[in-house]
């Protein structure tokens, strides 16, 4: 009876989860936070906060084992919306299971609090959706900071 006891306390603790289904499409644009300084600490005399300048890495990843994706765009947007820079030339192919990234410098602050990436990216026919997300980073000496920033898709393409 003991056992039977822990058997369902550890079933009630540690519920099975199925996995998700897999999402499918042929194309999204993705719209994905950056955090290229963020406010801390107190307010100063003049009224404003501390702030610590962030790195970020914008990490794109064909999650498809068997077909390529085309990343058509990927434009950096600043707090107020404006176009900072548009980081594909041309298209670029990311094959299966292949991952290319963008990388912001911890002294590049252009952006703000509110900067954020636009990605598009289309297939030719439906695949396993990307995963794309921003890494935002401090890392000197003994402090560290880092965390992520989920990507949200704001349009879907020829689902």
């Amino acid at each position: 009876m003991r056992r039977l006891f822990a058997l369902l306390a550890l079933t009630l603790a540690f519920p099975a989860f199925a996995a998700e289904p897999a999402q499918t499409s042929r194309g999204q644009s993705i719209y994905v936070p950056v955090y290229s300084h963020i406010w801390h600490g107190n307010l100063d005399a003049r009224g404003k906060p501390q702030t610590l300048l962030l790195s970020s890495m914008l990490s794109i990843r064909n999650t498809d084992p068997y077909d390529s994706m085309t990343i058509r765009s990927v434009r950096y947007y600043d707090t107020a919306g404006k176009l900072l820079k548009e980081y594909m030339a041309q298209p670029a192919r990311l094959g299966p299971m292949a991952s290319t990234d963008v990388f912001l410098e911890h002294k590049d602050d252009q952006g703000g609090t509110g900067a954020n990436f636009v990605v598009q990216w289309s297939a030719e026919r439906p695949i396993s959706t990307p995963i794309v997300e921003v890494v935002n980073a401090y890392i000197f000496g003994p402090q560290s900071l880092a965390f992520t920033s989920p990507g949200k898709v704001i349009a879907e393409e020829g689902k």
